[in-house]
């Protein structure tokens, strides 16, 4: 091979692997831009209780006009604070149950949710890996004995109980190299308990908005109704990393 056929070969596979690179950021670019548009615009401050109170007579009656369009602009919306990690996933929960009813209100929020848990998931599997891999070497670290136990067991577990944000554990899945055929099912499954409680509280929160009241959140998950299926589930969820460290133990002792 000549001298200018090596210099072409390696110019183009230095074109690859920047645009490789460029596609790579591309969704990280996407998102940040929308962050960016959302801040400048101060549309955020509209996932709050004072404006769902202030618009709640008109989403209800373009709910009554055109429901399925509704449910779909709503599902939009949800999938793209949780992709985004914006602020306001609590009261788009509320108003799920409010303007839809528990079922559908439950439906929507947990697939919408889980879509943009996983957007985020995957854009931190491949766009940002590396960097914020390096950033949260410590905080990885704890969980990485978990996952490696059981990892769908423990990431149930994980969104059962709210023991970190939940933009926390959908990026330090990625991080750790939890694949999405275990992430996706557990945190459908995980959030539901949580998801159930606030869309069911938001469904009675027309005569709270009524009479001028607040949302009495503060409590919400300590209810019985609501903290025993969460309990229970995460007990089940941890039968599994529990037998297999027991079954390890009698198999060193056996040895």
């Amino acid at each position: 091979m000549s001298v200018m056929e090596n210099e072409a070969s390696h110019m183009a596979g230095e074109q690859k692997t920047k645009g490789g690179g460029m596609v790579r950021w591309t969704p990280a670019a996407f998102i940040a831009v929308v962050i960016g548009v959302v801040v400048a615009n101060g549309w955020h401050e509209y996932l709050s209780f004072q404006a769902l109170k202030d618009n709640y007579a008109d989403l209800a009656a373009f709910v009554d006009a055109r429901y399925w369009t509704a449910i779909g602009l709503f599902a939009a919306l949800y999938i793209l604070v949780t992709a985004t990690s914006l602020p306001g996933a609590t009261i788009m929960t509320l108003t799920g149950g409010l303007l839809f009813g528990t079922l559908a209100g439950t439906v929507t929020v947990v697939i919408s949710a889980t879509i943009g848990a996983t957007i985020i998931f995957l854009i931190a599997k491949t766009s940002l890996g590396a960097a914020l891999r390096n950033q949260a070497k410590g905080f990885i670290a704890k969980l990485e004995d978990g996952f490696q136990d059981n990892a769908f067991s423990y990431m149930l577990i994980l969104r059962l109980v709210p023991l970190f944000p939940f933009v926390v554990v959908n990026i330090a899945p990625a991080l750790i190299g939890v694949r999405l055929r275990t992430f996706a099912p557990a945190t459908f499954i995980g959030i539901i308990p949580g998801t159930f409680a606030y869309v069911s509280a938001g469904e009675g929160l027309g005569a709270v908005i009524a009479s001028g009241g607040e949302v009495p959140l503060s409590g919400l998950l300590t209810q019985p109704t609501v903290l025993v299926p969460i309990v229970a589930l995460s007990v089940l969820a941890f039968v599994p990393i529990l037998y297999k460290a027991v079954r390890g133990r009698g198999a060193r002792g056996e040895s």
